[in-house]
């Protein structure tokens, strides 16, 4: 036997190094960059635009700039992170991109239906992108439930 006294699961994670593993540190440089770079991508292209732009460009441009803005956070945030996350970090990413879906579905529908082009092909097309997202935000959360659950399990407390 030795004289250390056993630690708890909870002890154990806690314990854990206070560093992300590889391939959730590149996913977070590279959420950071490409939203920083789409950002400034985007922000130049709007301010560069020779004529005034129609109202619907503007709010178009504006979205973009947000989504990769958000991104950006995202990438920034998760970088900052030196506690287990148990998930938390694909909830977030599937909810930006359910976010980014519905809007950019709702801005494209509302052009088409303005031109005059109809709506079904702008619908059709956003709505498999929001279908594809919604299914990824239920897996991250599914995977966040089950790997809490796991934890309470072995920490022996309720759940709350």
């Amino acid at each position: 036997m030795t004289d250390e006294p056993r630690l708890s699961a909870q002890d154990m994670i806690e314990h854990l190094a206070p560093v992300l593993s590889l391939r959730v540190r590149i996913r977070a440089v590279a959420a950071l960059l490409s939203g920083v770079g789409g950002a400034v991508f985007v922000g130049t292209l709007w301010w560069s635009e020779p004529g005034p732009l129609p109202g619907r460009t503007h709010v178009a441009f504006a979205l973009f700039t947000v989504f990769c803005l958000a991104w950006a956070a995202y990438g920034g945030w998760l970088l900052t992170r030196r506690v287990p996350l148990f998930a938390a970090d694909r909830v977030i990413a599937a909810w930006i991109g359910l976010a980014a879906s519905l809007a950019t579905t709702a801005l494209v529908t509302v052009v088409a239906v303005q031109r005059g082009t109809g709506a079904g092909p702008a619908l059709a097309v956003g709505g498999l992108f929001v279908a594809v997202a919604l299914a990824l935000a239920l897996r991250a959360h599914a995977r966040r439930a089950a790997l809490l659950r796991r934890m309470h399990e072995l920490t022996g407390r309720e759940e709350r």
